[in-house]
C-alpha cells in the first residue's frame, strides 16, 4: 500500500500562500480576514476551529472568533451574520457545523453573503460549480483535487465512485470531477446503495464520505485502486490517554497488503480542508481589494 499523506502537501501550499499573502500586504492591502462562528462546545468543532485559527496565525490572516452557547437564538446568529456581511474588514464568514437542532442550518448558511461564502455552501456558489463557472469551491472537494494533483493521479477517463451524497462533500465532489479538465466518469453511491461492492470493484478512484467507520475495506476494491478517505470518526479506545482514537470511513489496515494508494486518518484530507479554506479566504480578499 502507498500512503497518500497530506502533511507534505499542506506544507507546500501553506508556504506558497504565505508568500502570496506577504506580497499582497506589501502592496498596501489589508491582510485577508476570516470570521468564524461557533455554537456550543462540541469537541470536534472546537478542534476544527482551533486548527483554522492556528492556520490564520501562521499565514498572517486576521481572525475573528464568535462563540455562543448551545441555546443561542437563531435571530441572534442571523443578526451577527448580517453585521459581518456589511463589514469591510471581513473577507470570509464561516459558521461551524453542525448547529443545534433548533437552528435552521440552511437558513443560516444561505444568509452569508455569496462574496464571503468561503465554505462554498450557498446556492449561488453551488450553482456556479454545477455550471463549471468561477466560484468558491467547497473546501473538502477542493482539497481532494489537490491530493490527486500532487500525487499525479489522473482523473480523465477514469471511473470514480463517490460514496456519500452530502451537500458539503459528496455532491460537490461529483460535480467537480465531472467538469471539463477533470473528465472523470462519476458514480455516486450512498450507505443505502445495495451491493456497494458491485460499484467499487470496478472503480479506479473511490472517495468515501459517509461518516461511518469501516464503510470500505480492501475486499471491495481492485488491488490498485486509489482510496480517498474523507471521514473523521472518534471511536472509544481505553488504551489511549484521551480515551478515543480517530479513524476514517475506510478500514485502512485492510489495505496494507494491497497495491492501493490510500489517504490516512488523521494526516489526510482534514489537513487539506483547512488549507483550502485559507485559499478561499485569500481569494475573497483579492477579489474585494480596493
Amino acid at each position: 500500500m502507498k500512503r497518500l499523506g497530506c502533511k507534505i502537501i499542506q506544507g507546500k501550499l501553506e508556504k506558497e500562500l504565505k508568500e502570496k499573502t506577504e506580497s499582497f500586504i506589501m502592496k498596501g492591502n489589508r491582510a485577508p480576514s476570516l470570521a468564524v462562528i461557533l455554537v456550543g462546545s462540541d469537541p470536534a468543532s472546537e478542534t476544527y476551529v482551533r486548527n483554522k485559527h492556528e492556520a490564520c496565525s501562521r499565514l498572517g490572516f486576521l481572525h475573528f472568533d464568535y462563540r455562543f452557547d448551545e441555546d443561542v437564538k437563531e435571530d441572534d446568529l442571523l443578526a451577527l451574520i448580517d453585521e459581518l456581511n456589511g463589514r469591510a474588514d471581513v473577507d470570509g464568514i464561516l459558521v461551524q457545523l453542525p448547529l443545534p437542532k433548533h437552528i435552521d442550518e440552511k437558513k443560516i448558511t444561505n444568509s452569508i453573503s455569496v462574496e464571503k461564502d468561503v465554505d462554498g455552501f450557498s446556492p449561488f456558489n453551488v450553482g456556479r460549480l454545477c455550471l463549471g463557472e468561477e466560484c468558491f469551491i467547497p473546501c473538502t472537494p477542493k482539497g481532494v483535487v489537490e491530493i490527486l494533483k500532487y500525487y499525479d493521479i489522473p482523473t480523465a477517463g477514469k471511473k470514480v465512485v463517490v460514496i456519500g451524497r452530502s451537500n458539503i462533500v459528496g455532491k460537490p465532489m461529483a460535480m467537480l470531477l465531472m467538469q471539463k479538465g477533470f473528465d472523470a466518469t462519476v458514480t455516486v453511491c450512498n450507505t443505502r446503495t445495495p451491493s456497494l461492492k458491485d460499484y467499487t470493484l470496478d472503480a479506479d478512484i473511490i472517495i468515501v464520505a459517509t461518516g461511518r467507520p469501516g464503510t470500505l475495506g480492501s475486499s471491495m476494491c481492485r488491488n490498485d485502486a486509489v482510496i480517498i478517505d474523507v471521514g473523521v470518526n472518534r471511536i472509544e479506545d481505553k488504551s489511549r490517554e484521551r480515551g478515543y482514537r480517530l479513524v476514517g470511513d475506510v478500514d485502512y489496515h485492510s489495505f496494507e497488503d494491497t497495491e492501493c494508494q490510500v489517504t490516512p486518518v488523521p494526516g489526510g484530507v482534514g489537513l487539506m480542508t483547512v488549507m483550502m479554506l485559507m485559499e478561499n479566504t485569500f481569494e475573497s480578499a483579492n477579489r474585494r481589494k480596493k
